[in-house]
């Protein structure tokens, strides 16, 4: 029914009941409140992104910067190895030299006068050692042989002298000299004279002698 007003003369508006203004209010603000959260939502997640975007890229870079540095680790560990081989090599060669020294030391101050010495070199050969091993306390154990390579060292001197001098006795003394030396006598084997014969040194004639001093096996 509509009711009109008769001062006015027109009809009056029907009176709208709470009830309906929450229900139109509430058919419009919630769709609005929840568009609010959403879109607070997807800006708050966008912003979250952005940020691990950005963490994502720095670690990117951290682990290529370690990768480099991994890299030139490996190669410094490569070159340490290297010259810690080298090392080794110096520090054998040194022991080795060391070893000769008071060798060399002792020829020189035994060499006669009359001869002076012309080359000397270094040989090595190896004999075969049979060695037992003892067996344990068992009644079946048995002694073991075993063969082992053994270096033998060879120091080959040359040395030549005026033949109108007596050489020859004095290159024997010199060798028993060698053989009686307090440095040399413990470590020597044998010295023998290999060769003797006529050369010619700087345009004159000599005699000339190879001694072999043969040293003791494993030294």
């Amino acid at each position: 029914m509509f009711a009109i007003d008769l001062l006015k003369g027109q009809g009056r508006p029907a009176r709208t009941k709470p009830q309906g203004v929450a229900i139109f209010v509430a058919t419009f603000a919630v769709p609005m409140m929840v568009a609010i959260l959403m879109a607070g939502y997807y800006y708050r997640n966008k912003v979250i992104i952005s940020i691990y975007k950005q963490d994502v890229t720095g670690y990117v870079t951290q682990t290529e910067r370690l990768a480099e540095a991994l890299k030139l680790k490996e190669a410094r560990e490569k070159e340490k190895s290297a010259i810690s081989g080298c090392l080794a090599d110096v520090a054998g060669s040194v022991g080795r030299h060391t070893q000769w020294s008071p060798v060399l030391v002792a020829i020189v101050q035994n060499l006669p006068d009359s001869v002076v010495l012309n080359s000397l070199e270094v040989r090595q050969s190896s004999i075969r050692r049979t060695s037992v091993v003892k067996a344990g306390l068992g009644k079946d154990n048995k002694d073991k042989q075993t063969d082992t390579s053994v270096a033998v060292r060879t120091l080959k001197l040359r040395v030549s002298g005026n033949p109108s001098y007596d050489c020859d006795s004095e290159v024997k003394a010199f060798r028993e000299r060698l053989r009686a030396s307090n440095v040399l006598g413990p470590k020597l084997e044998d010295v023998v004279i290999a060769s003797q014969g006529r050369d010619t040194l700087d345009g004159r004639e000599v005699v000339a002698y190879d001694i072999d001093c043969v040293f003791k096996p494993g030294l």
